[in-house]
């Protein structure tokens, strides 16, 4: 066997490296302000219910959605898929771990062979006295081989792989997220397009009752014909909105079955008692823009990709210097029978220094790094975006529920008035200073209102869900950024 001596001091050298070729990554800066714009707004809401982030589904205080998102989250075949990623991208870091370990192998083998005498080499054999064409060969070797990383691109590569192993979780805590929000917003959809679809009847009931006493006045000749048929027009309007309401509520009920990994219908029942809107809680710890950075697991993988990409530069830059690798082999072989593969004879040893270096072959590396360098800066800037966006999303969400809870705030005001008006007008019919008309007129006026009022309570709840989510409600983000082993 050759001396062991230079793989010892290539082995010394190695584990002396204390760096890898290549840039170490630092956490780039992400200007945000101190607060939200909309932040003064949303603290001075008077909603009755708290809500934590990690389970703001509980603070609406309707054990239905909370069964439906509890279900969505172990069901929902998004976050299936998810979940399918983290298992590759754990099996790539696995693959990433494994390269910077030595590999071994057994290999043996048992031959039995009879030689022909009609080919060249036969007739040559047969010649020779004593020659059986029957002839055995055993061989049982264990080799391994170990590529010694001096210069880090193995461990560049497991730090990438790490990196993208995070992103991967990041991203199904993102899909999480999305899913508790897209079920909650699908939920609280459903139940507005309910209430609307009450007070939608009871505007047809309104205006048919309506028509009748328009007709009967007409039939006295005490209406005028285009009385009958303005009234007929506008029972016609409103008989047409009660199958759009039943198309949304159908379509709604069906993507919640969708959300919860089941056939179109499956929880149609549960469904079909119309509920009141539910009421959103008051938001806690909203924080500020720059908890966003830890909070909201889609800068989270944002931010693990741009690490990965910071890592693929090093290993680019590792192709230029040489590659070196330690091989061994111990074995045995013998061509007489397999109670001679043990013996001394038998044995077969070898050791090799393997050395690669791709020193023609500058131009290609040159070309990887620049493509490594082009992905690191354009994940460089998808960060920045991400950052960027989830902001934009929180300053959205709270101007909408600002805006949203304040409409809603007046229409109740002009409900109530309307309200008073209709038992005006019918205590004026009573005593007979009013029509029948009037009454049914003032009803419909109210209905109106309701339904507007209905509308702006659903877009309302719909916004403090789109708020949870964009505070990165819905998941526990890590107490500490994870160690990247070097």
């Amino acid at each position: 066997m050759p001396s062991l001596r230079p793989a010892a001091l290539l082995v010394s050298a190695s584990l002396m490296a204390g760096c890898a070729v290549g840039p170490d990554y630092h956490r780039p800066d992400a200007p945000l302000s101190a607060r939200y714009l909309g932040q003064p707004s949303v603290g001075q809401r008077s909603a009755a219910t708290p809500a934590d982030l990690v389970a703001w589904w509980e603070g609406f205080g309707d054990p239905a959605l909370s069964r439906f998102i509890t279900r969505a989250l172990e069901q929902n075949l998004d976050l299936a898929q998810a979940s399918a990623r983290v298992a590759q991208a754990r099996a790539s870091l696995g693959a990433a771990n494994a390269a910077l370990l030595p590999s071994g192998n057994v290999s043996g083998q048992a031959t039995r062979a009879y030689q022909s005498i009609e080919t060249p080499l036969g007739q040559v054999l047969n010649s020779t006295p004593g020659y059986d064409r029957h002839g055995n060969a055993y061989e049982l070797n264990l080799d391994a081989s170990w590529e010694v990383d001096l210069f880090g691109g193995l461990r560049r590569g497991r730090e990438a792989a790490r990196a993208e192993y995070q992103a991967s979780e990041a991203g199904a805590s993102a899909t999480r997220l999305a899913v508790a929000a897209q079920t909650a917003d699908i939920y609280v959809t459903a139940r507005g397009l309910q209430t609307r679809l009450v007070i939608a009847k009871r505007q047809v009931k309104t205006q048919q009752d309506l028509l009748e006493k328009v007709q009967l006045l007409y039939s006295k000749g005490l209406a005028a014909d285009y009385q009958v048929r303005q009234t007929e027009g506008s029972l016609a309007q409103v008989q047409a909105t009660v199958p759009a309401l039943r198309m949304g509520l159908d379509a709604a009920m069906n993507a919640l079955d969708v959300m919860l990994g089941t056939p179109p219908g499956t929880h149609r029942a549960q469904l079909a008692n119309a509920q009141g809107i539910p009421i959103a809680p008051q938001i806690t710890a909203m924080g500020s823009p720059a908890d966003l950075l830890r909070r909201r697991p889609d800068i989270i993988a944002a931010e693990r990709r741009l690490e990965a990409s910071n890592a693929r530069i090093g290993e680019a830059i590792a192709e230029y210097y040489p590659q070196f690798s330690l091989s061994a082999l111990l074995g045995s072989a013998t061509a007489v029978s397999s109670s001679n593969l043990f013996s001394s004879g038998a044995s077969q040893t070898a050791g090799v220094l393997g050395l690669r270096w791709r020193f023609f072959d500058f131009a290609r590396i040159n070309a990887q790094i620049e493509q490594a360098k082009g992905q690191e800066a354009e994940a460089l800037a998808a960060y920045r975006q991400s950052v960027l966006r989830a902001t934009e999303d929180v300053e959205n969400a709270f101007s909408a529920m600002a805006n949203r809870e304040s409409q809603v705030t007046t229409l109740s005001r002009g409900e109530a008035s309307l309200t008073q008006a209709r038992q005006s007008s019918f205590i004026a019919y009573q005593k007979g200073t009013a029509s029948l008309i009037d009454v049914l007129n003032a009803d419909e006026t109210l209905l109106q209102a309701s339904d507007a009022r209905a509308q702006a309570r659903t877009d309302s709840a719909r916004a403090a869900i789109a708020a949870f989510r964009a505070l990165g409600g819905g998941w526990q983000p890590p107490e500490t950024r994870p160690v990247v082993i070097r």
